[in-house]
């Protein structure tokens, strides 16, 4: 077991915590049972109690089962957050059956796979993302869809800044196989017993990594529950803590820190469906909200509004994050207007968010922290897998309860991404880095080939297979490029085929590909060349790009 980070392991947690032997959905009904009138959910302004929750959370998981939905079967859950997601989450939950976030950026194509892989009969959406699912419904495996607007819950007047999709009245679909989300609720429809158990399938967040295609991260209940129960106590939350909830649920990151913990602790979420400053701020005033999990360009946005100064933040206790580094500059700027630290981490849909978190009381800058309670954290080579020493660079892997079972349906793919060390089943992140003398350890390289923006992981491979559908194109290698704001972006190299290099500008390709693709995957850059550059056993040699497009622009 590594150890080393002993020495600064806070006096208050435990190194080693007991997890619940209970599904995640019991969270809910228990907080329920305890505090029936207690807020859970500020939805700009409005609000929902604990009881009003688990009543809805029953109404809409008798409906799921009253369509067919059987212990087991996944749902696809294509909403953006709101308080509709987290009935929606929780209702799958206790239908016994499995969650299925989907990225709400997505688009038909990418919507196609998802239910291929994963045989989902039913799809909750949101209404503006209808119009990517309406060509699906009825096709594939895809018999239903449940379909709301936001502005449902939005039930009393508002000075907020309210999204263009929270403020859409709700319409009326008529196509076959589509639900309206209150006539679900109002049908009386009682689930059967609650039956899953820690051991059964919970929740299934797509991954993804160099044979294109994204898998579904097989997450059990108690591999859900182990991260919750560990976060909670490595920065201490109460049943009175504010969450204000702005990074994505879909997400394991926002799904964990934001929504799992708070229900799991009777807390409030102060929930946004789109990132606004100004909006953010007043949320944090109004409500005092006392955590907010971010990502570093929401920080970064923050405090570039020249009146955030004339805001009152002093309720925040806890800012905290992952995905990209925090600049010591920005991180130092965020102190100074809340007098807190930057509290960095790290984790992975196959983690189910962080494993290395920061001690609260002794963070280091861009660093990914420690292993928290019940994980092992090593760093090996990547040949020999040899354990490594402090400073040197290799895999880092891990083992713990909240990681994964394996890839949904690809056994190869899921014997490969595991090595038996010590004894132990560790997952091999793909990602280089070393720990320091005091166990903290620190990102170096990605042995995956993915781009990331802004926190969003993007996989080239998946935005090349997309972009093979184009009929002009013969050819393309998606790398990154280094971007002032967002870290990295996506560029493209494409050779186009001979009869149409004349017809088709790098424009028109951008174009095509944002009615394609979620909106972070499309290329920023595409540069059109005459050929590629490859081994000589064909082989395309991405790296060779990427390391000429990075130091172009050093």
């Amino acid at each position: 077991m590594f150890d080393r980070h002993y020495k600064v392991w806070p006096e208050y947690a435990p190194r080693s915590l007991t997890v619940p032997e209970t599904s995640v959905y019991t969270n809910l009904q228990i907080t329920a049972l305890r505090y029936p009138s207690k807020d859970a959910i500020v939805y700009y302004d409005s609000t929902m109690t604990y009881g009003e929750l688990h009543s809805e959370v029953e109404a809409l998981a008798g409906y799921l089962q009253h369509l067919g939905v059987a212990r087991g079967e996944r749902v696809l859950l294509y909403m953006q957050n709101s308080p509709q997601y987290v009935i929606a989450y929780y209702a799958i939950l206790r239908a016994d059956a499995v969650v299925v976030p989907v990225n709400p950026m997505n688009r038909t194509a990418e919507l196609e796979h998802y239910l291929k892989d994963t045989g989902a009969t039913v799809c909750i959406c949101g209404q503006e993302l209808f119009p990517q699912l309406s060509p699906l419904v009825g096709s594939e495996a895809l018999k239903h869809a449940i379909v709301t607007a936001y502005s449902e819950y939005v039930r009393k007047e508002t000075d907020l800044n309210l999204p263009a999709e929270v403020a859409m009245p709700a319409k009326s679909i008529t196509q076959a196989g589509v639900h309206a989300w209150t006539d679900c609720l109002a049908a009386g429809h009682r689930p059967g017993p609650h039956l899953a158990e820690p051991e059964d399938y919970a929740v299934f967040p797509y991954s993804s990594g160099t044979t294109g295609a994204p898998k579904g991260c097989a997450h059990t209940h108690r591999s859900v529950m182990a991260p919750i129960v560990a976060g909670l106590v490595w920065l201490p939350s109460t049943s009175e803590s504010v969450t204000l909830a702005t990074l994505p649920f879909f997400h394991v990151t926002g799904m964990q820190t934001s929504m799992n913990s708070a229900i799991y602790n009777g807390g409030l979420m102060v929930l946004m469906t789109r990132w606004d400053r100004r909006v953010a701020a007043e949320l944090i005033q109004r409500y005092k909200v006392t955590s907010w999990r971010n990502i570093v360009t929401m920080a970064i946005d923050l405090l570039a509004d020249p009146d955030i100064a004339n805001y009152d933040l002093s309720s925040l206790n806890s800012i905290s994050g992952g995905g990209a580094a925090m600049p010591e500059a920005i991180g130092a700027k965020l102190k100074q207007l809340t007098g807190l630290d930057y509290i960095e981490g790290y984790g992975l849909s196959e983690t189910m968010a962080s494993t290395l978190i920061n001690p609260r009381d002794k963070p280091k800058p861009q660093c990914l922290g420690v292993p928290i309670p019940n994980v092992d954290t090593r760093v090996v080579d990547l040949d020999t897998l040899k354990e490594l020493e402090p400073g040197e660079t290799g895999e880092i892997i891990i083992s713990g309860p909240g990681v994964f079972k394996g890839y949904w349906n690809r056994p190869e793919e899921t014997e490969a991404a595991f090595v038996q060390f010590d004894g132990k089943r560790f997952f091999r992140t793909g990602d280089l880095g070393y720990y320091d003398e005091d166990g903290y350890f620190f990102l170096v390289d990605r042995v995956k080939r993915m781009v990331n923006v802004s926190g969003y992981k993007v996989w080239p491979s998946e935005v090349e297979s997309l972009m093979y559908r184009h009929p002009s194109i013969q050819e393309v290698c998606v790398i990154s490029s280094p971007h002032p704001r967002r870290g990295e972006t996506v560029k493209a190299c494409v050779v186009l085929r001979a009869d149409e290099r004349e017809n088709v500008s790098e424009q028109d390709i951008v174009d095509w590909c944002k009615s394609e693709m979620a909106a972070y995957k499309v290329p920023e850059i595409v540069e059109i060349v005459d050929e590629l550059p490859k081994s000589p056993t064909g082989k395309l040699m991405w790296r060779a790009l990427q390391e000429q497009e990075w130091a172009a622009k050093k």
